[in-house]
């Protein structure tokens, strides 16, 4: 059935497209198999009307005009349906090339080389893809692995909210969340979901890799308002302590936890086994330093040190 409906909505644009006069009905009917198999007048006018709709939908500009017999036609003028010739510097054509590298490993990653194929028999110069016949050693890259990303982005895309089990750092079980989503982003190799937690009527940030199960969505509307700007980043990073104003002194094992000695400000080597570090304290932080258990002891301060010390309570207890 899908197919035969692009089938005759190919036909019909080919046929308002090539014309030069307007055409009415009875001509088109007689014009596309589709319209003359239908069974009666009434049938062909509403499968007519909807594949009009869809057309125009689609971006078709359909004209409506009266034809020389005083009857109603229909045409799409080719001047009103050209898009302007593809004209982008080597900086933008640069920038498309990139962007259709960092999806080549999401679904996404056909519809993106179909579209740089386009834009290159277009007229786009070769340096849109810097990377082409290259073995770079730094070649950007977005690495969609979670089975998650994609139904996520379709219900961002639709304003569905979504259900789905998310086990925190810290839990031993996954709970279920009710969320409105409102936006996707990528931040230090990891992707985030930004939206509205019903359960706990506010806004929340999900990383993907913790998402367990199926993603399912539901046919309801959004209860809360979505902001104009989503900033996944800047939430992230606060609750990951980046936008901090105090420090933290932690013990860390020798050669363990690099993420940790990246984000330090001052690093002491120690003889027996364990380094001293300095690191920028903020909210969240007690959950990213259990992540790394038995290699990090906190040494202050004291309030950091007694929620890293219940948070490993709670996951020895299950």
């Amino acid at each position: 059935m899908a197919i035969a409906k692009a089938e005759r909505l190919m036909n019909l644009a080919l046929c308002l497209l090539g014309t030069r006069r307007p055409l009415s009905k009875r001509e088109l009917r007689g014009s596309i198999e589709a319209y003359m198999e239908a069974g009666n007048d009434e049938s062909f006018n509403r499968m007519f009307e909807r594949d009009k709709d869809d057309l125009r939908e689609l971006g078709l500009v359909i004209e409506t005009v009266e034809n020389l017999e005083g009857e109603t036609g229909y045409l799409a003028r080719r001047d009103s349906n050209r898009l302007p010739p593809v004209a982008l510097d080597a900086e933008e054509a640069a920038a498309l090339g990139l962007a259709a590298k960092v999806w080549q490993q999401a679904r996404l990653a056909g519809a993106a080389s179909g579209a740089l194929q386009k834009l290159r028999a277009g007229g786009m110069p070769e340096a849109g893809d810097p990377y082409e016949g290259q073995h770079s050693a730094i070649e950007p890259r977005i690495p969609v692995h979670e089975a998650a990303f994609e139904p996520l982005m379709l219900a961002c895309r639709d304003r569905r909210p979504v259900v789905f089990d998310y086990r925190k750092s810290t839990a031993a079980r996954p709970e279920t969340r009710q969320v409105e989503p409102w936006a996707l982003e990528c931040w230090r190799g990891h992707w985030y979901l930004a939206g509205f937690d019903r359960d706990r009527g506010a806004e929340r940030v999900f990383r993907l890799s913790r998402i367990t199960g199926k993603v399912r969505s539901r046919a309801a509307k959004y209860t809360a308002e979505v902001p104009d700007v989503v900033t996944v980043r800047e939430t992230v990073a606060s609750w990951a302590g980046e936008s901090a104003d105090r420090s933290a002194l932690i013990r860390l094992r020798s050669g363990a936890g690099y993420p940790l000695r990246a984000k330090a400000t001052a690093v002491r080597e120690g003889g027996d086994g364990w380094d001293e570090l300095e690191i920028p304290y903020g909210h969240g932080l007690d959950a990213w330093l259990v992540e790394f258990g038995p290699d990090v002891v906190v040494v202050g301060p004291a309030d950091l040190r007694a929620d890293v010390v219940d948070r490993l309570r709670a996951v020895a207890k299950g």
